[in-house]
C-alpha cells in the first residue's frame, strides 16, 4: 500500500481531532519512528509503498490517535532538551515550559567552576535530573520519586543518556531518611511537583487527563501549595547558603508563590513567565547566615 494513501487515511480520520498540521506531524513521527522514513523522503518518493507489518504498526497507532492516546506513549519515548527520553503511561510527558526551568538552571550555573550537588524532587521520566547532569558533568545529582513505576523509568532514561543520577525512592510529605539521615547540602533544590487543582480539571484537554498520571498532576483545591510547601521546609535545612530553588509552578498562582518563598525567608525571589506568558517558573536564594 503506497504511505501517501495511508497519510490520506490518517487526514480523513483523525481532521476532526486535530488540526491538519498535526496529523501530518503524528504521521511522519511514526513513520520516522517505526521505519526510519522521513517527510522529505516521501516529497521525493511519492509512490512509496510499504509492506504489510509495517501497514499494521500505522494502522495500530491510527486507532490509538483516534482515542487521543498522546502520540509519545505510542512510540515510547519524547525528546527533552534535545535528548531522547523513553516515556509511558506512569509519568507525565516532558513539557517546553520545563525545558525552560532546565535551561535557567544552567544559565545560573554556568558561572560556577566546580561541581554542585542537586537534588529533583518529582523526578518522574527523570527529565530535569537527568539534562542537568548531562549539561553539568561534574555535578552530582539526585532525584526522588513517590512512584516506584517512575523511577524504573528514570533510571533506564539516565542509562539511554549515559548519566549518572542516583534515584530515590520516598514521598516529600513525609520524612526523606535518605536526606535527612545524611549530611547531603545542595547547591540547588529544584521541583516540578504536581500543581493542577481539582477546579482546573476542565481546562486539561482529554489527551492528558485519559492518559497522563493523575498522581504527578493534580492536587486539592483546599490545599494547592501542599507540595512546595513540603519541599521549602526541607530547602531551609538542605539548601546550602545562598543555594537556590527553583519550581515549576501553578501558572495562576504566581503571587501566592511569590509569598511562600518569603514566608521562608528566601532572597532574591524571581517570577518568570513562560512562552505562553504564563507565571510558570520561580526561584528563591537562600539567604547566608549572619
Amino acid at each position: 500500500m503506497k504511505l501517501k494513501a495511508i497519510q490520506n487515511t490518517f487526514h480523513s480520520a483523525l481532521d476532526t481531532l486535530y488540526n491538519k498540521n498535526e496529523v501530518d506531524r503524528f504521521f511522519f513521527m511514526l513513520t520516522e519512528h517505526y521505519f526510519n522514513f522521513t517527510r522529505i523522503q516521501l516529497v521525493l518518493e511519492p509512490h512509496y509503498s510499504i509492506d504489510e507489518n509495517q501497514q499494521q504498526l500505522l494502522f495500530l497507532a491510527l486507532e490509538d490517535l483516534k482515542l487521543q492516546k498522546p502520540i509519545q506513549y505510542i512510540i515510547g519515548e519524547t525528546e527533552f532538551y534535545e535528548l531522547k527520553f523513553k516515556v509511558n503511561s506512569n509519568v507525565l510527558i516532558p513539557r517546553p515550559e520545563t525545558e525552560e526551568l532546565v535551561d535557567w538552571i544552567l544559565k545560573t550555573t554556568k558561572t560556577i567552576n566546580q561541581p554542585i550537588t542537586i537534588l529533583d524532587i518529582g523526578t518522574g521520566s527523570g527529565c530535569i535530573a537527568i539534562s542537568l547532569a548531562k549539561n553539568l558533568p561534574n555535578s552530582k545529582v539526585y532525584a526522588l520519586d513517590v512512584s516506584e513505576e517512575a523511577l524504573q523509568i528514570a533510571k533506564t532514561n539516565a542509562d539511554l543518556n549515559a548519566v549518572n543520577v542516583e534515584f530515590i525512592k520516598s514521598n516529600i510529605l513525609e520524612q526523606i531518611h535518605f536526606i535527612s539521615e545524611q549530611a547531603l547540602a545542595f547547591d540547588i533544590i529544584v521541583s516540578n511537583p504536581p500543581y493542577v487543582r481539582e477546579l482546573e480539571k476542565y481546562q486539561i484537554k482529554p489527551n492528558v487527563i485519559d492518559n497522563e498520571p493523575h498522581l504527578a498532576l493534580f492536587v486539592e483545591d483546599n490545599n494547592p501549595l501542599l507540595f512546595y510547601d513540603a519541599i521549602c521546609k526541607l530547602a531551609v535545612n538542605k539548601l546550602k547558603p545562598n543555594g537556590k530553588l527553583f519550581f515549576e509552578i501553578n501558572q495562576y498562582l504566581g503571587k501566592e508563590m511569590l509569598e511562600l518563598l518569603a514566608h521562608y525567608n528566601f532572597d532574591h525571589i524571581e517570577l518568570r513567565k513562560d512562552i505562553y506568558d504564563n507565571d510558570r517558573i520561580i526561584k528563591g536564594i537562600k539567604k547566608q547566615k549572619i
